[in-house]
């Protein structure tokens, strides 16, 4: 199932990204073995981002155990590592070992700094990669930058990017017949996805300091507030006729059409909102709110989110193994992915790829 069907994927097991990226072609149908240590636990039913493969025990110190590997390298379309550079090639399995192996391979390397530079061997997280693409400084109070969730760079810029140049990388090489590394760093990526932010600050729409323009907080119609039950709710309307809708659902009367752009009046409109939105529990807004097409929503939390209507109706979240989680993204109309099942049997997995018993046998005598 899914339009990657057919096509195989060796993961060598990481934290955050790797395996994040390595979920996202197994939930699109590709075939992934993830080669862990031989000493690693057992991966749990809560450990979402393992789903989807199958796991070799490896303890590649070993010669016999890097064979193991460049076997399975042999036989697959790309490889996933994320570890710090230099440290594939001290184990032997580096890009010009594996691509001689197998000619073909898309060697996807995922780091926070890249391969190359003067940061490449520095240790980091999701923090320092924002902070160096510009996009911590952009995010949170005038007083402060905010830690958000490590979705930007991690998972956004760090391993959507990977999985993207991965698939990009396979479709050149079924036309050229060649392989090639993929650079993914997670600085990089950030940078990346704060394109239309520089170009905003090119234009001075970007001029009011962290926290006072229209899409960090700034602006009273793109924001958020809190209720009188303590929950919260987010506004965004942004165009006049959404802006309309919200001052109506709000009983505020409006100001002339564009108005609302004046940044001069979102302090005080900011200030009215918020003690119209404190007067009501949120289900009262809920009602308010419902089909005024307004840009209106509830602030869910992560245990209220799988149970909205809309997220039920769109099947958004799965259950698997007792565990609820996102489902597979995005939608196809003919080749839909799916929540691959997870065997354990490593012999199987092995002769799966092609292996026949006698070279299973002696590839996992030091298992």
């Amino acid at each position: 199932m899914g339009p990657l069907e057919g096509i195989r994927i060796v993961e060598f097991a990481g934290i955050g990204a790797g395996p994040f990226a390595a979920m996202l072609l197994a939930d699109m149908g590709a075939e992934v073995v993830r080669i862990d240590r031989k000493a690693a636990p057992a991966p749990r039913n809560t450990d979402v981002t393992l789903r989807g493969r199958r796991t070799v025990l490896l303890d590649l110190k070993l010669p016999a155990s890097r064979d193991t590997a460049l076997k399975l390298i042999e036989k697959s379309d790309g490889l996933i590592e994320a570890f710090r550079p230099g440290v594939m090639e001290r184990l032997g399995l580096g890009p010009d070992t594996c691509l001689a192996r197998n000619p073909r391979l898309v060697y996807g390397r995922m780091t926070g700094f890249g391969q190359t530079g003067p940061l490449a061997p520095a240790a980091g997280h999701d923090l320092n990669y924002l902070a160096l693409a510009g996009a911590l400084d952009a995010i949170g109070t005038q007083e402060r930058p905010v830690p958000p969730l490590n979705l930007i760079g991690d998972f956004g810029g760090g391993a959507l990017y990977l999985a993207f140049g991965i698939v990009c990388a396979l479709l050149e090489a079924r036309g050229s017949g060649q392989g090639q590394v993929v650079d993914a760093a997670m600085s990089d990526g950030a940078i990346s996805l704060m394109s239309v932010f520089y170009g905003l600050r090119d234009t001075g729409f970007m001029s009011g300091g962290r926290g006072g323009n229209l899409l960090d907080g700034g602006a009273h119609f793109y924001n958020t507030y809190e209720t009188a039950d303590g929950k919260w709710v987010a506004v965004a309307a942004i165009e006049p006729q959404f802006y309309e809708r919200l001052l109506k659902c709000a009983g505020l009367a409006g100001p002339a059409p564009g108005a609302h752009m004046d940044r001069a009046t979102w302090t005080r409109a900011r200030a009215e909102l918020a003690a119209i939105f404190k007067s009501k529990p949120r289900a009262a807004w809920d009602a308010i709110f419902a089909g005024a097409d307004a840009c209106y929503t509830p602030v869910l939390s992560m245990h209220d989110a799988p149970a909205h209507p809309h997220n039920l109706a769109r099947r958004a979240f799965v259950e698997r193994d007792g565990i609820t989680q996102p489902a597979p993204a995005p939608r196809f109309s003919r080749t839909p992915g799916m929540v691959q099942s997870l065997p354990d049997d490593t012999g199987a997995q092995l002769a799966d790829w092609g292996l026949s018993p006698g070279e299973i046998a002696a590839l996992t005598s030091d298992l």
